[in-house]
C-alpha cells in the first residue's frame, strides 16, 4: 500500500493498531490451547466454538445465526456443523420459520463432550486467570464489546 506523507495515525489509530496485532497474536495461541484441550475429544477448536454458542443458546439456532454469534461466515459454520453431524455431536432439525434453515440443536453425546471439555476448560481458564485483577478482565471485556460494535457499524 502506498501511504502519502500526510497520512499517520491518530494516537487512538495507532493504539488501536497495537491492539489488533496483539489479539492477532493472542487468538493465535488461544487456537493451539484449545485444539490441545479438545483434542482428546476428537474436536477442533472450530468445532468446540460452535457447540458452545449452540450449548449457550436457549434453543436451537440456524447455522446464519450460529455464524453471527462467532464472526464466522455460513459457509465455513455449515461445513463444522456438518462433521459436528457426522460425530453425532449435532443433529439438525425442521426449522418451522423456515423450509431450507435448518435448526441445530445439541445430542446427547454432544452434550455429555461438552460437559467433559468445561470439566477440562474451568481449570485451564483458571490458571490463565490467575493474577489478573477481575475488573481489569471486565474492563477488556467492555473494550473488546465496544470495538466489535465499531467494526458492526462500519
Amino acid at each position: 500500500m502506498n501511504y502519502s506523507a500526510q497520512e499517520s495515525y491518530s494516537p487512538e489509530g495507532e493504539a488501536f493498531t497495537e491492539v489488533l496485532f496483539e489479539v492477532f497474536r493472542l487468538y493465535g495461541r488461544f487456537l493451539v490451547e484449545g485444539d490441545k484441550l479438545v483434542q482428546p475429544f476428537g474436536l477442533t477448536t472450530a468445532r468446540w466454538k460452535v457447540l458452545g454458542v449452540i450449548s449457550l443458546a436457549s434453543q436451537p439456532l440456524t447455522v446464519p445465526q450460529i455464524g453471527r454469534r462467532i464472526g464466522l461466515s455460513r459457509q465455513n459454520v455449515q461445513r463444522l456443523v456438518d462433521a459436528l453431524e457426522d460425530d453425532e455431536f449435532v443433529e439438525c432439525r425442521g426449522n418451522p420459520d423456515h423450509k431450507r434453515a435448518k435448526l441445530v440443536a445439541m445430542t446427547e453425546k454432544g452434550t455429555q463432550q461438552y460437559a467433559a471439555i468445561m470439566r477440562k476448560h474451568i481449570p485451564w481458564a483458571n490458571q490463565c486467570a490467575y493474577g489478573t485483577e477481575r475488573g481489569d478482565l471486565d474492563h477488556t471485556l467492555r473494550v473488546i464489546r465496544q470495538l466489535i460494535g465499531q467494526l458492526d457499524r462500519t
